[in-house]
């Protein structure tokens, strides 16, 4: 899930970075610190911007930088267990395939795939049902569902992320639709035959007419 929040925090500029342009470089600066780190261990900051410095800056003894206290705009993006997210299959491994949503990486393990058994054919970047048929190859776009999380403070790309697909709803792109248009299949009823009409009797010869 992605939000926006305005954040505060430091920023330290090098002494060679100390100029006019002071609010360019803070933004810079900003920038390299803070995207691609996590934040309070739970979210991953995308994208940093409007960056304004708060108030003087602060210099320590023997460190020639400027430390200054700075407010910015962070998008972020915080996963959920629960959650239900989209995304394109990245890499097949023997045991399993992984899938990137967002700027994060998730692992759909052979198991949590599909209701079948899954041949891994990891030389054509390939799995594929044994009774099903089913194939899920590098590029397809699938929905699955957040049921592990271990994010990393260090690493967050390292992160550990469970999927599953096993679930109504969740699977490849193109299965969601075959299986929607097979239960609208079942949910329709057959027309009824239309009714016969018997004919109208001929009056006889000579019979008065009625009314």
């Amino acid at each position: 899930m992605y939000y926006l929040d305005r954040r505060r925090d430091v920023v330290r500029i090098p002494p060679a970075r100390l100029g006019p342009k002071l609010d360019d470089v803070l933004t810079e600066l900003a920038q390299q610190q803070f995207e691609g780190k996590l934040v309070d261990g739970q979210s991953l900051a995308v994208t940093i911007r409007d960056v304004r410095p708060l108030g003087e800056g602060h210099i320590i003894h023997g460190d020639g930088g400027v430390y200054q206290e700075v407010e910015y705009q962070a998008l972020l993006f915080r996963p959920e267990i629960q959650e239900v997210v989209e995304g394109a299959v990245v890499e097949i491994r023997k045991f399993g395939a992984f899938v990137r949503f967002g700027p994060l990486d998730g692992l759909l393990h052979v198991s949590q795939i599909m209701d079948d058994r899954v041949n891994i054919d990891e030389h054509n970047q390939r799995l594929v049902g044994v009774e099903s048929k089913k194939d899920l190859k590098v590029g397809y776009k699938v929905r699955a569902r957040v049921v592990s999380l271990s994010l990393s403070e260090i690493s967050p790309r390292d992160s550990r992320i469970g999927l599953t697909m096993r679930q109504p709803a969740l699977g490849r792109f193109e299965w969601i639709v075959e299986a929607h248009r097979r239960t609208d299949d079942k949910g329709k009823k057959p027309a009824a035959a239309p009714k016969k009409v018997a004919p109208a009797k001929k009056a006889e010869k000579g019979a008065p007419a009625a009314g």
